[in-house]
This record gives C-alpha cells, sequence and structure tokens, in this order.
C-alpha cells in the first residue's frame, strides 16, 4: 500500500447525496478479484452511455477532472453493500482521498484498509469547498494527514478527524497484517522466552 504523508491535488467535485457502492462499483464488475484495471469500472453507469460512450455531461469524463485525486462528494458516501471493489475503483481511478460530511462505516474501513483517505468535514466546510469549485474549477487542496487538517486555496486549515490505527498505517503505507508483522522480532523474542 502507497504510503499517505502529504497530498496536494486537485478536487473534482460530485454533489450528490447518498451514492452507495453500486453506483461507484456496479455489480457486473465484482467477478473481478483483481485491483488493476478496476478504476475503468468507477461510477461506469454515470460515465458511459449503453453503447460505451463517455458521458459528456458527467464530471469525471470533463476535462478539469483529468488528473484529480481528491473527490469531494455529498453527504452519506459509501451507502449500502459493503463491496471492497468501491474503494477498489476509486483508488485504481486514481483518487487518494475523498472528502465528504459523512462516509457508511464498512466503506470508510474498507477505504482505510485499502490507502484511499475518507476526510469527514463540517457542513460550512462542505458547502464552501463545493462554492470554491464552481468558482475554481482547478483548485487544490492539501491533505496533511500527520496534522489531520486540509489546507483550502485561501489559506484556511480545517481539522478532520481519524482514528490513532488507521492513520499510523497509512503514514506508513502498511495494512493490519503488515502492521502485526513489523512486530516479528517482538513476537519471536516473546515465543522464545515462553519456550525457555
Amino acid at each position: 500500500m502507497q504510503k499517505f504523508t502529504t497530498l496536494t491535488a486537485r478536487v473534482v467535485a460530485l454533489p450528490v447525496d447518498d451514492i452507495d457502492t453500486d453506483q461507484i462499483i456496479p455489480a457486473r464488475y465484482l467477478k473481478a478479484t483483481d485491483k488493476n484495471g478496476m478504476g475503468a469500472g468507477l461510477f461506469a453507469d454515470w460515465r458511459y452511455a449503453p453503447d460505451g460512450r463517455p458521458r459528456p455531461d458527467f464530471v469525471l469524463n470533463r476535462p478539469e477532472a483529468q488528473g484529480a485525486q481528491i473527490l469531494l462528494a455529498g453527504d452519506n458516501f459509501g451507502c449500502g453493500s459493503s463491496r471492497e471493489h468501491a474503494p477498489w475503483a476509486l483508488a485504481a481511478y486514481g483518487f487518494r482521498a475523498v472528502v465528504s460530511t459523512s462516509f457508511a462505516d464498512i466503506f470508510r474501513n474498507n477505504a482505510l484498509k485499502n490507502g484511499l483517505l475518507p476526510v469527514v468535514v463540517d457542513h460550512d466546510t462542505h458547502r464552501a469547498l463545493f462554492e470554491l469549485l464552481e468558482e475554481v474549477p482547478y483548485a487544490e487542496l492539501t491533505v496533511d494527514l500527520a496534522a489531520q487538517t486540509i489546507r483550502l486555496p485561501t489559506g484556511h486549515v480545517v481539522s478532520f478527524p481519524i482514528d490513532a490505527f488507521s492513520k499510523a498505517c497509512l503514514l506508513k503505507g502498511t495494512d493490519e497484517l503488515g502492521y502485526l508483522l513489523g512486530f516479528e522480532a517482538q513476537i519471536a523474542a516473546y515465543e522464545a522466552r515462553l519456550g525457555a
């Protein structure tokens, strides 16, 4: 998993509330067990017409979305089923962080385990970010995980919560198993003491 320390990147706005995991990655993509190529299915039913052509009015198909690594989403992002493919698709597309006022618990946990940072902001900041992107479509934010802050182009800094364990894993670029394996020497020493 890629380390997440500080990210300065462009933001793409998707002002839709209650986006569920089936909208993030439709069920027909769930046969895949490999993360590679999963980005092609991200928001597939919204991004593509039935004939496979990109819908020019969908935000990810617009020029300002190209290369954006932060998704600004509506309230209650990632609700619905527990499919881990949803954060896989977002990360494979190139997103490193999703900003919302709230996330479904299972989605948030799956995102954190896959190197995707869910950032919770208050309603006023959320609204201000959408307004900013209407005025400045190519705006960048700086997400500082160690400080747990987002810096807006105006210089305004907003804090966000994250549990200590998930933060430590993201900063080190490791998952739960990798975190445990980091204590291999101590575990072996403990086992050796027990066997003595």
